[in-house]
């Protein structure tokens, strides 16, 4: 209730701006998936490091369609995030400012809806640094293929928690891991997981 409270508010305040479009239906056969790196994994305090973002249209993964975005080196960079995502600060030099990547991925997400997994903890980052600078929180539709994976487990497994790893998803799944720890390698991997499971779901819907 208070996201669709704060989302109309957005609309209203941004309805003669320049972002009023991204509230607008969309009405096309894209998605676009998304995905970010950063210092750690609180959302409170957590800073981006990369953001890549690739399209979706029908059963086909845009990888020529893609963003892959390195910002400046944040102040909360780590060895520890290194390890992780393997950007060192020497790699984020002449990185993008915070601003200027965030209104690159307004520019190429647009109001498509938003895939990627456990979607929240990117959109939770990525709302952080947008309300302070662009006044609102992205207003897409979204999918969390994590979430989506794990209803269909349940299913069979009432029992089972929380989703398998990304990495145990895409081996069940025969899904190739795509520069795993690279924000765009995962954008990818995601990507050709929801594809699958789509398929799945219609082939089940065929024979039923």
């Amino acid at each position: 209730m208070i996201k669709a409270l704060r989302r109309a508010a957005d609309r209203r305040r941004q309805a003669n701006g320049d972002y009023a479009w991204l509230f607008h239906p969309y009405t096309g056969d894209e998605m676009v998936v998304i995905d970010t790196e950063t210092t750690g994994l609180d959302t409170r305090s957590a800073e981006l490091v990369s953001i890549a973002a690739v399209k979706v249209r029908g059963d086909r993964v845009l990888t020529s369609e893609s963003l892959d975005l390195r910002l400046t080196r944040p102040a909360s960079l780590s060895g520890e995030s290194i390890r992780i995502h393997g950007l060192r600060g020497i790699d984020l030099d002449g990185g993008l400012a915070v601003e200027d990547a965030l209104g690159r991925l307004l520019d190429f997400v647009g109001n498509r809806p938003l895939v990627g997994w456990y979607l929240g903890y990117d959109l939770a980052i990525l709302n952080r640094e947008l309300r302070p600078r662009f006044g609102f929180d992205l207003p897409n539709a979204t999918i969390d293929v994590a979430q989506s994976y794990l209803r269909r487990l349940r299913r069979r497994h009432p029992e089972v928690e929380s989703a398998p790893r990304f990495e145990k998803v895409a081996q069940l799944l025969d899904v190739p891991l795509m520069g795993r720890h690279t924000a765009l390698g995962n954008a990818v991997t995601t990507a050709l997981i929801f594809l699958r499971l789509e398929r799945q779901a219609s082939d089940v819907r065929c024979y039923s």
